[in-house]
C-alpha cells in the first residue's frame, strides 16, 4: 500500500461516524474481541480518530541510562498517519504521555495516541487539537520509573493483539483495532452500513412505523 493509499484509508475510516459500525462489521468477520479495554477514556470525547498503529511497549524500570536516545530514535520514526498505541505492562506509577510528547506528535501530524496507562500535563494536551485515550492521570514522570523496551512490534492490550500498521479507530465509545489485512473489506462494508443507517434515520424522521421500516430492510 502506497502512502497515498494509506492516507485515503485512514481518512475514510475517520469519516465513519462511530466505532459501533466498525464493531458490527468485524462481528460479520467472526472477530468479536477487537475492542480495547473499556477503561480507556477519551480526553476529547467529541472527536473520532483513525490511524495506523504505531506500537510502543514499556515496563516499570528504575534504569535511566540509554532511555532518552532510544526514545529519540522512536520519535524519529513517527509518521503522519500514525496513531500511537502504548502498552505500559500494567504500569500504574508513571506517566507515559504528557505535554511535550503531545506537542512533538502534533507537530509531526500524528493522528492521536492510545495510552494504556497514565498521562499528565492535561492542560497542555488540551491546548493542542490532539486526541488522546488514556487509563488514568497521575503527575509522576516516566524517568526512573519506566523504560521503553520495544516499538513497532506486536503488542497486546486486554484481549487484543495489535500489530504495527493495523487500523486503530477511537471515539466516545472506545477504541477498536482492525487487522490491516482485512481493513479495506471492513471499511467498504462499514460505509454501506453508514449509507443504510442514513436512510433508516430519514424514515424514522418521516414518522414511518417500525413495521414499514422493517419491511424495507431497516433495523433497530
Amino acid at each position: 500500500m502506497t502512502e497515498e493509499q494509506a492516507a485515503s484509508l485512514v481518512e475514510r475510516f475517520a469519516a465513519i461516524p462511530y466505532t459501533g459500525a466498525i464493531s458490527d462489521v468485524m462481528r460479520e468477520f467472526c472477530l468479536l474481541d477487537q475492542a480495547l479495554p473499556c477503561h480507556l477514556k477519551p480526553l476529547r470525547p467529541e472527536r473520532t480518530v483513525a490511524g495506523l498503529a504505531f506500537t510502543v511497549k514499556s515496563a516499570p524500570n528504575v534504569v535511566i541510562s540509554g532511555e532518552m536516545p532510544f526514545r529519540t530514535k522512536m520519535l524519529g520514526e513517527l509518521h503522519e498517519d500514525a496513531l500511537v498505541v502504548w502498552d505500559t505492562s500494567g504500569d500504574e506509577k508513571a506517566t507515559l504521555w504528557g505535554g511535550v510528547m503531545t506537542a512533538t506528535a502534533a507537530g509531526l501530524k500524528v493522528k492521536g495516541a492510545v495510552i494504556d496507562g497514565g498521562i499528565r500535563d492535561t492542560h497542555q494536551i488540551l491546548e493542542k487539537d490532539f486526541p488522546v485515550f488514556y487509563k488514568h492521570r497521575i503527575p509522576n514522570g516516566s524517568l526512573g520509573r519506566c523504560l521503553i523496551t520495544h516499538y513497532q512490534t506486536p503488542i497486546r492490550i486486554g484481549d487484543v493483539t495489535i500489530k504495527p500498521g493495523d487500523v486503530i479507530m477511537g471515539d466516545i465509545d472506545g477504541v477498536l483495532c482492525v487487522p490491516r489485512d482485512i481493513a479495506c473489506e471492513v471499511l467498504v462494508r462499514a460505509e454501506e452500513i453508514k449509507a443504510n443507517e442514513k436512510k433508516i434515520f430519514s424514515w424514522v424522521a418521516e414518522g414511518q412505523t417500525v413495521g414499514e421500516i422493517t419491511k424495507k430492510g431497516g433495523y433497530f
